[in-house]
């Protein structure tokens, strides 16, 4: 098949990776339900934007602070496995979760950063109720790192090129596809909110997230069958 351009498969590779992560349940999602029922379409999407927006900006930090921590070959190999294990553990953790409460110590940490920032910064404004939400959840920063990381030393499927190169270029291009993903979800999670005037049902953010857990699982299958193919091959 032919070559895609590095900056439109960085673009798409941020876009499907923004979409993904935005789909688990975590105070963002929750914060789109609550007050999308209460005030509507456009506030909901405020804080969607907020939060993808502060996303973003761990994105970029990931991609061009971090990722270069990643660059020799035996860091690289041990990427590689670690990725295989964390992508199996995300997308079963994502697949038993049952209900739509932070489960981990992360995700309760998260919570309590959240309200504290809340309490001293007093957001008045939609956007900023959804940026301070991101910024106080350093998780999403930590698996940022590793996702840079992954995607800058792992071959595209089908295709002899990195998901994103490492340049600056590639970089941001990844950075504004995370942004427009992120949003596509946060947007669509607002209007079936605010179109349900009250009555939306939570399982959906269930279902989303189960969704997102099955393309993890995959990935994370994926990779593992990839490592062992490669072992194979240098035994021959």
């Amino acid at each position: 098949m032919p070559e895609l351009s590095p900056i439109f498969l960085a673009v798409l590779t941020g876009f499907v990776a923004g979409m993904l992560l935005s789909m688990p349940v975590g105070p963002v999602n929750l914060t789109i339900i609550n007050e999308g029922a209460r005030k509507g379409f456009f506030w909901a999407a405020l804080i969607g934007l907020g939060a993808a927006s502060m996303e973003t900006i761990y994105c970029f930090i990931a991609f061009t602070g971090f990722s270069s921590l990643f660059g020799s070959p035996i860091v690289k190999a041990s990427m590689e496995v670690f990725s295989f294990a964390f992508f199996l553990f995300l997308g079963i953790r994502f697949l038993t979760v049952k209900t739509i409460k932070p489960q981990t110590t992360i995700g309760v940490a998260a919570e309590k950063i959240g309200s504290r920032l809340d309490q001293k910064f007093h957001p008045h404004s939609a956007f900023m109720i959804g940026f301070i939400r991101v910024f106080g959840n350093f998780g999403v920063l930590l698996f940022w790192i590793g996702l840079a990381a992954y995607l800058m030393s792992h071959q595209a499927f089908f295709t002899n090129q990195e998901f994103v190169a490492d340049n600056l270029r590639a970089k941001v291009a990844c950075v504004v596809g995370v942004w427009f993903g992120a949003n596509l979800i946060f947007c669509l999670l607002s209007f079936g909110v605010s179109r349900g005037k009250g009555q939306f049902n939570e399982s959906t953010l269930w279902r989303m997230q189960v969704i997102s857990g099955i393309c993890l699982l995959a990935i994370g299958i994926f990779d593992g069958i990839h490592i062992g193919w490669q072992l194979a091959r240098h035994r021959m």
